[in-house]
């Protein structure tokens, strides 16, 4: 396969010119198709979205104690991006200061860049993108032992193709095995693959309680193996059986990813409250790892992201600073498209972990 790792930003800005003026004629409206199920595209900041039946996608997601939900989302048009961009010697990812001050307006972030569930909200202050930009995400790989940690809260959520009676392997926790493989050979992070099954209790599927089940061993990993800097927990969303989650990259069709923020924040009775039952000192790391995975991702991998899903809850992002929940496409996907999303992932992430 031809990898998109040899797409850098260095290549990507200098053909950014000639970009524009495709992404200009995207972004002066939106397209609409007649008939239902056709496709409706937008730009979102250099992000081309598609969405199907009608202009609709069917998200769900979860509660703590893993109750699933659907909420109906309908993307709304982005901007046109500028060809003149800001840079800091400090930063990896480069901006127009239109982008930026785009950025900083919660409106514009709740229509372009986040999916708010209706249970919580983002507020005003709470993306600050100039501070995110600047924040250092790169391990120290001069230590020896592992530096990033993958686990599954979930480990037994499969896909559409796949057979349960072999084993997790053909689920989630097989898609784990492949980035763990890409980011130790490819890019020399060494990486700890955990095998918990917290969403099985007594033999039988139980995802309540799967969160509370899991904390006390991946603390126990992340106290016996204090090399760890990165912390993911992998998943896969549920969807409409009528949602495909694909895109192709590098002639491969990939699932599409999402990554999951927790805003410890709970719309109860219609006034907006911190769960302080739930607190979670590291909310403003986790919200800046995720927000330049994506931007990273926009510009590496148009359209093989979904937008940044916010919920009211912390699941399992307060453990360490630099802990990500990532969605890797729906149970309508197949192990093959799982298996393949796994190389512009694993190319993200070291994009943005590692030195240049």
């Amino acid at each position: 396969m031809a990898r998109y790792s040899g797409f850098q930003y260095k290549r990507f800005l200098k053909n950014f010119t000639a970009t524009t003026a495709v992404l200009t004629v995207l972004s002066a409206g939106t397209y609409y198709f007649a008939g239902p199920g056709r496709a409706v595209a937008t730009v979102v900041m250099g992000q081309t979205v598609s969405e199907q039946g009608g202009g609709e996608e069917a998200v769900f997601g979860f509660n703590e104690g893993g109750t699933y939900f659907e909420q109906s989302i309908i993307d709304k048009q982005g901007s046109e991006p500028e060809t003149e961009f800001i840079h800091s010697s400090e930063t990896k990812i480069n901006l127009t200061a239109e982008d930026l001050e785009k950025l900083s307006d919660v409106n514009y972030l709740k229509s372009n860049f986040y999916i708010v569930d209706k249970r919580t909200d983002l507020l005003e202050g709470d993306i600050n993108p100039q501070e995110f930009l600047n924040m250092d995400f790169t391990i120290d790989k001069n230590t020896e032992g592992p530096k990033v940690l993958i686990f599954h809260t979930h480990a037994n959520e499969m896909f559409a193709d796949s057979d349960p009676s072999k084993g997790i392997t053909e689920g989630i926790y097989g898609a784990g095995e492949r980035l763990k493989e890409i980011l130790e050979t490819e890019y020399g992070i060494p990486v700890l693959h955990h095998d918990g099954q917290y969403d099985v209790v007594d033999g039988k599927g139980q995802i309540t309680g799967a969160y509370e089940r899991m904390e006390p061993d991946i603390r126990r990993v992340l106290q016996d193996n204090p090399t760890i800097e990165v912390v993911i927990d992998m998943h896969r969303d549920g969807v409409r059986s009528d949602v495909h989650l694909v895109e192709e990259v590098g002639g491969k069709q990939c699932a599409k990813i999402m990554f999951f923020n927790g805003l410890c924040r709970l719309n109860e009775d219609g006034k907006l409250e911190d769960l302080t039952s739930l607190p979670n000192t590291y909310l403003k790391d986790n919200l800046a790892l995720s927000f330049n995975m994506q931007l990273m991702a926009n510009s590496m991998y148009p359209n093989f992201t979904r937008k940044v899903y916010l919920n009211a809850y912390r699941y399992s992002l307060h453990m360490a600073p630099k802990s990500l929940l990532i969605e890797v496409g729906a149970q309508t996907n197949t192990k093959e498209e799982i298996l393949n999303s796994m190389e512009p992932l694993a190319d993200i992430l070291a994009r943005v972990l590692l030195e240049e």
